[in-house]
């Protein structure tokens, strides 16, 4: 009876919920701690003589103080930006010896009692002091006693607050948007200033204003240090300790003005100094935001057919949309030619016009490739030369390597022709002429209309042919695309895919693109190169990959069935997990005995039977169903045996009816041994 009322009372349902599960153990000193801090305000305020405030604020002294406080406090951001912007990049990005020991010296002000600052100040620029001699004798300057004494105090205490604000805001920062731009022609510098500051700006304002707060409310080193001299240093803060002994009442006044400037910058701020100052855009809209338009009217590429090799059909470039063809670096200038050392290490050449699809298992050393050749890792060296030309003492920004990270690293703050135009602007092209070409090369990936957006205003398909028209834009020998189609649905990814495909064709360059995905080795791939462990297993055209692979995973990953083990005699193969394998002779010549070899088996040469086979085939085995998946219009079937590995059939669901198979059925797998393909490993 009384259910709907409850239901309705101020904190029912869950928030109710989380209030009754506060322990009062925890709470009660919650709200003592909150008093302990609001009773000196509320004190402030209760004690405060509002009629005379204005006439408190406007004394000639108070107002005196007060702009020089302004100015103090004005001088000592300007020096905390010009020191600590550096100091606070430094900490974040680079690894040196004793950084531990630099971060402590940063973060010692915020620690050490205010009057012993400003005796450490007195000994390091007073006139007796390490430096003060030499600063007097050779620019006249003095610093205690004076204005310029007051700002070095200011700032000694106040720029740490900037520091830890940027650090942490650095540290969530994705370093694969730098390290972009830096592939795209950028030198340091312009990074920093065009992507890493702007980037940070939110980060940057809540640390300033921290820093100009700090330092507009310092005290003991400031009088420690710089005296309490009436138009020189006397601040704001030292006017208040004047006044307590003369005019209380007026002590009160501007104490209560300091006060209202500290609690405006806090929540003006609204917890930014956490650490929550950095929003990068996301990459895509949320999920089940509209699916993207496709202006250029790009067809759907599907998977190959059953049986299709991986092979790279012709096409003509710029055909299929009546676009231009994509213009590349000369092919007598973009040859590859590397040679990795480290965790990957291998000899890596092509010709200008190649394109080489990288795949492997997780950990194969994939990413490590394409960043070695960047120059951005330490795992890996890659001694590098393209058309002839040594890349690899060369900065990253000085290689002409262009970059697409899975995710596209595109900058949240520039629009899509900004991105796009930005490698053209790295390399010197006037920005009216930078502008034009990016726009061309937008139109030629079908995003055309999407020019001034933001990233975050673009679907992961339209981002990543962004990210695409912007390394194009930068004409580089060498581009290096990883798994740029990962984070993509079927739909948009055969889209995107068509795309890549028709400019990859006019690439006179070399292409490495990384890949999980056997579609876009057969849409886009020259060659196929397979690691494992840092090494090359395997390096040759797609079909030749798909007859013969090297590699378990590489098998697998193709959709077969791979066993490893050694060749026996008469034509057989000893497998690795027990069991014996017989095989008809096939292409080349045949491995020795005791050989290791891989045994390669098609899912749909394997057949099922509720009953033990009769008749041709070589290899029949007892086993048990474990797992169905439908894939497209078919359904692969996991049997286990206790005779051999795993075994997965490509059936179709008319066959599982027939059959009924359900989990945990009893099957006979076969296998004729002419299906059976074994290479050398």
């Amino acid at each position: 009876m009384g259910g709907p009322a409850r239901s309705g009372r101020p904190g029912a349902g869950a928030g109710g919920a989380v209030r009754r599960g506060v322990p009062a153990g925890l709470l009660v000193p919650a709200l003592v701690g909150v008093a302990f801090l609001l009773l000196p305000l509320v004190g402030v305020l209760a004690r405060t003589d509002w009629p005379s405030l204005f006439h408190h604020l406007t004394t000639p002294q108070v107002t005196q103080a007060l702009r020089l406080s302004l100015v103090v406090s004005g001088w000592a951001l300007l020096l905390s930006l010009l020191m600590g912007v550096p100091l606070a990049w430094l900490l974040a990005r680079v690894p040196f010896p004793g950084k531990a020991l630099v971060r402590s010296l940063v973060l010692l002000p915020m620690v050490l009692p205010p009057t012993v600052g400003g005796v450490a100040l007195l000994l390091a620029f007073g006139r007796r002091g390490v430096l003060g001699p030499w600063l007097e004798s050779t620019f006249g300057l003095t610093l205690p006693f004076h204005t310029a004494g007051a700002v070095v105090a200011a700032a000694f205490v106040a720029m740490p607050f900037l520091v830890i604000s940027l650090e942490g805001a650095l540290a969530g920062l994705r370093p694969s948007l730098e390290e972009t731009a830096a592939s795209l022609g950028a030198g340091p510098l312009r990074v920093f200033a065009t992507v890493t500051l702007p980037l940070l700006a939110p980060a940057l304002a809540a640390g300033a204003a921290l820093t100009w707060a700090r330092a507009l409310g310092e005290f003991g080193a400031t009088i420690t240090f710089a005296g309490n001299l009436p138009g020189a240093t006397q601040t704001l803060p030292l006017q208040v300790y004047l006044l307590l002994q003369d005019s209380p009442e007026a002590a009160t006044s501007v104490s209560l003005l300091l006060l209202v400037i500290a609690m405006a910058v806090l929540v003006a701020l609204r917890g930014r100094w956490t650490g929550g100052a950095v929003r990068e855009a996301r990459a895509t809209p949320p999920e089940g935001a509209a699916a993207p338009a496709d202006p250029a009217g790009l067809a759907e590429l599907g998977a190959p057919e059953e049986g299709a090799t991986l092979e790279k059909p012709p096409i003509r470039p710029g055909a299929g949309d009546g676009a231009t063809a994509a213009p590349a670096p000369a092919a007598e200038e973009s040859d590859l030619r590397a040679e990795l050392t480290g965790y990957t290490h291998f000899p890596l050449t092509a010709p200008a016009g190649t394109t080489i699809a990288v795949v492997g298992p997780n950990g194969a050393g994939k990413t490590t490739l394409l960043r070695a050749l960047l120059g951005l890792t330490p795992r890996a060296h890659a001694e590098v030369l393209l058309g002839g030309r040594d890349v690899t003492r060369l900065p990253t920004h000085r290689r002409e390597v262009a970059w697409v990270p899975q995710d596209g690293a595109l900058f949240p703050h520039l629009s899509a022709l900004a991105n796009t135009a930005y490698g053209l602007r790295a390399r010197g092209v006037p920005r009216a002429e930078a502008r034009r070409q990016a726009r061309e090369w937008l139109v030629r990936l079908g995003v055309g209309e999407l020019a001034g957006r933001r990233p975050a205003q673009l679907s992961g398909g339209q981002a990543q042919r962004v990210a695409l028209a912007r390394a194009l834009a930068a004409r580089p020998r060498l581009l290096l695309l990883d798994e740029p189609l990962a984070a993509l649905d079927q739909t948009t990814r055969a889209r995107v895919r068509h795309t890549l495909r028709r400019h990859l064709a006019g690439f006179g360059g070399v292409c490495l693109i990384v890949t999980h995905d056997p579609v876009e080795a057969v849409s886009l791939a020259d060659r196929v190169l397979v690691l494992e462990g840092g090494a090359a297993v395997q390096d040759a055209p797609p079909a030749e990959v798909t007859r013969h692979p090297r590699s378990p995973w590489v098998a697998r990953m193709l959709g077969g069935n791979a066993w490893e083990g050694t060749a026996g005699p008469g034509g057989t193969v000893e497998l690795a997990g027990g069991g014996l394998l017989t095989t008809a002779p096939g292409e080349g010549t045949p491995p020795g005995q005791g050989a290791p070899v891989l045994a390669v088996i098609a899912p749909e040469a394997v057949s099922l039977h509720l009953a033990r086979p009769e008749g041709s085939p070589r290899n029949v085995w007892a086993g048990t169903v474990r797992e169905l998946t439908a894939v497209g219009s078919r359904l692969r079937v996991l049997v286990t045996s206790p005779e051999v590995p795993a075994l997965v059939a490509e059936i179709t669901p008319a066959a599982a009816a027939d059959l009924g198979l359900t989990d945990g059925t009893r099957v006979w797998t076969a296998v004729k041994a002419t299906e059976v393909t074994v290479v050398g490993l």
